[in-house]
């Protein structure tokens, strides 16, 4: 059928086909055309451990059915696919946008799960007015990083509909009349103490999930309603409007050093650290340069026996200051000498 302002209309001659999803193998299984009044049959075998499906083709966009049940005991007889004309025109409005913010990783960013619920009330299918120009857009946060569909299993479009240009997710993919939803997931890194969301349009409801609890949303109209668990983690739910385009600042603590900020730290105290170490080594190294003559009884003689060979004879060709030196310091190797040799005795 086909949707004719609040009416529809039969589509003859559609070719409706049958398609199988499953682990092991998926396609199309059988096709058909529909009669003059739209009308169409089908006959499969039935496989629980598949999903099946019906599409029609119609001005160039494929518009595909509700799953069909496979219990033979109650088999779908009453299918209903609509199509509907086109339009570039044709007016879409975001019902809901949920933005799920996570806790910093270990990496040092939050991951975002940005989720759009776009939505067609009118009779024509919103396209592309050309290949440069898209369905539908939106602006992303100038921060995002790393920014791709959230999970390609769950969403509605294909990754080659959705194109990311700068800070921007442009939509490529035709809009039929009722609701579609896009699942984008980008990073924000973890030192900006807040960041904005930004809106090319007004939304009818919004609502932010925050894991960390001193996050906030910043924007008049929002408050904290309650928490929910995802996947075993807290989340504090923040519910508002945006009447208009603009921005969404969402505050979240900020950690104490960022990572930039810990780098130089931490290269500092290694620079520290091994500076103190030869200082320390070079410390050590000039008290045995400079220390006071040796202690142990051997030593001292050793010393004594060494002086006396440089000196002893020769009174009468060094200088009277030098010879008064030596006798001075061989009384004091002598002294020291006999009080080594007298602790040692004791000590015994």
């Amino acid at each position: 059928m086909r949707l004719a302002g609040a009416d529809t209309v039969a589509v003859r001659g559609a070719a409706v086909v049958l398609h199988r999803v499953g682990r092991a193998a998926q396609g199309p299984v059988d096709t058909t055309v529909a009669d003059a009044a739209g009308r169409f049959r089908l006959r499969f075998t039935p496989d629980t451990s598949a999903a099946w499906l019906l599409s029609a083709r119609f001005a160039g966009i494929e518009y595909f059915s509700a799953p069909i049940t496979a219990d033979p005991a109650r088999p779908d007889t009453g299918i209903v696919i609509l199509v509907s004309d086109t339009a570039s025109t044709a007016p879409i409005r975001l019902r809901l946008r949920t933005l799920l913010v996570s806790r910093p990783d270990e990496s040092g960013t939050r991951t975002v799960v940005d989720w759009f619920v776009l939505a067609n009330a009118g009779p024509l299918t919103r396209v592309a007015p050309d290949s440069l120009h898209p369905s539908w857009s939106t602006p992303l946060p100038e921060s995002a990083q790393n920014v791709q569909l959230a999970d390609l299993r769950l969403s509605q479009f294909s990754a080659d509909a959705v194109v990311f240009r700068r800070d921007s997710a442009l939509l490529f993919a035709p809009l039929s009349p009722g609701d579609k939803e896009l699942m984008l997931e980008y990073r924000i890194p973890g030192a900006l103490g807040r960041f904005t969301v930004p809106f090319g349009g007004r939304a009818e409801s919004v609502v932010v999930m925050l894991e960390e609890r001193p996050g906030r949303v910043a924007a008049a109209g929002f408050a904290a309603v309650d928490s929910q668990l995802i996947e075993g983690r807290a989340f504090r739910r923040w519910v508002g409007p945006m009447s208009r385009a603009g921005g969404l600042d969402i505050v979240m603590p900020a950690p104490l050093l960022s990572s930039g900020q810990l780098l130089a730290l931490l290269v500092f105290a290694a620079a520290a650290g091994f500076l103190a170490l030869a200082w320390a080594f070079a410390r050590r190294a000039r008290a045995r340069r400079w220390s006071p003559m040796p202690s142990a009884p051997a030593a001292l003689a050793d010393a004594a026996a060494r002086l006396d060979a440089r000196y002893l004879g020769r009174e009468g060709t060094v200088p009277p200051e030098e010879w008064a030196r030596y006798l001075a310091e061989r009384e004091e190797l002598k002294g020291r000498l006999t009080r080594a040799l007298a602790g040692t005795r004791s000590r015994s």
